[in-house]
């Protein structure tokens, strides 16, 4: 069952949405080779808490840690761990948060130091698709809508559109009703309507789509070991319209800050 959302709720989801832009955005300063992603899990649960909100993840279905960092192969739900990064990685940044009872809950994908072109390729164009989803989400589309023009785009490039993880509602709990995936048919799926709170988050691999879940339970790396990227977004539908709750803004100056490169 779908719970659509007042413009007060809304408002809520927007706060907690808005530390998760500005904790990604002390992730963009501080990622750099030799950093590891548990010191990051640890600079990220401090703000989240001294933001007056609580991680989002973080004991969420027994989930360890803060944030969710997955590198180059790893599509999503990758656990922190001492390895540093490298010089080349990619790493997807995976961050939610809970404050006044609602949730927010958006990702980007960092890329480390200088990496390769085709890589800047896919990160680009997945962070494209994500908005050309987000534009059709509008009253009186159907959620098919958002997955064919991301998948269609991204398609376009030879990327595979993994279908086994989709973007979901959003509001009291992390993951609501509907299911959002980033491939499908116009026309078809459950229908968008005012109050429709949902994560959009492309997930695309440069190579196959097929992807595999690693023994620890948690992980999903690509199943050739080609690189793979997800960028998230939360929107909310208000008079009709998508209205992004979450915001790159803060990531991109800081990018721009620590090394004026912006992918």
């Amino acid at each position: 069952m779908i719970h659509y959302k007042s413009k007060e709720e809304i408002e809520l989801i927007r706060q907690s949405a808005l530390i998760v832009s500005k904790t990604l955005a002390l992730m963009a300063e501080h990622i750099r080779p030799g950093i590891t992603p548990l010191e990051l899990d640890k600079i990220a649960e401090e703000y989240i808490r001294d933001s007056g909100a609580v991680p989002g993840f973080l004991g969420l279905y027994d989930y360890p840690n803060t944030i969710i960092t997955s590198v180059n192969e790893q599509v999503v739900h990758g656990i922190p761990t001492n390895r540093p990064l490298q010089e080349g990685d990619i790493v997807g940044m995976d961050i939610g948060a809970l404050k006044n009872g609602y949730y927010g809950d958006h990702a980007y994908t960092f890329a480390v130091g200088e990496v390769s072109d085709d890589i800047k390729q896919l990160l680009k164009v997945t962070k494209e698709s994500l908005y050309l989803g987000i534009a059709q989400t509008v009253a009186g589309n159907r959620m098919g809508d958002i997955g064919y023009a991301i998948q269609n785009y991204t398609e376009s490039f030879g990327y595979g559109v993994v279908r086994e993880l989709v973007g979901h509602g959003l509001g009291k709990k992390m993951h609501e009703s509907p299911e959002v995936p980033n491939y499908g048919k116009r026309g078809h799926g459950s229908k968008i309507k005012e109050g429709l709170v949902i994560a959009i988050e492309p997930m695309i691999n440069m190579g196959t789509r097929r992807v595999i879940q690693l023994s620890d339970g948690w992980t999903i790396v690509t199943a050739d070991k080609m690189p793979s990227a997800h960028f998230e977004h939360n929107v909310a539908v208000v008079d009709g319209k998508p209205e992004i709750l979450s915001t790159f803004k803060y990531v991109e100056e800081a990018l721009e800050k620590v090394n004026g490169l912006v992918i």
